[in-house]
């Protein structure tokens, strides 16, 4: 009886963690970069996160810095009227760490995603993220 107490409880907290990370993606990471604002992304974004992929085929691979930098100098969706959508596709939660995939859609792109995430002082940060471009 007190394994199957100990499963109940472990899927409740992992429960309450993909909700933890869908907020976090809704409030930081998919307004972050409609709206281009590396503060707000900034606050979900581990120091060391790094990014790679491709895109249209071509190899993609920056650092946090260059990724920012990117997102500080370019219009943003929201300031450019083109359409943008964040869609959480999945999140997998295991212990203090956790994948979401999601779809972004913006300017004339649809990227799938896989972002890495840490619990690190109780909140959940992205470490990792990987794109590709995918046909609509």
């Amino acid at each position: 009886m007190l394994v199957l107490k100990a499963q109940h409880s472990k899927k409740m907290e992992t429960n309450q963690d993909s909700l933890a990370i869908s907020q976090v993606l809704e409030d930081y990471y998919f307004k972050g970069i409609y709206e281009g604002d590396v503060n707000t992304l900034n606050k979900i974004l581990n120091p060391g996160t790094l990014l790679f992929g491709d895109v249209k085929g071509q190899p993609y691979a920056k650092t946090l810095d260059q990724y920012l930098d990117g997102v500080t100098n370019r219009q943003s969706p929201k300031g450019s009227g083109k359409p943008f959508k964040g869609t959480i596709i999945s999140i997998e939660v295991i212990n203090s760490i956790a994948v979401a995939k999601v779809h972004v859609k913006m300017y004339d792109f649809n990227y799938d995603e896989l972002l890495s995430f840490h619990k690190i002082s109780n909140h959940w940060l992205i470490v990792n993220k990987m794109i590709t471009d995918v046909a609509e």
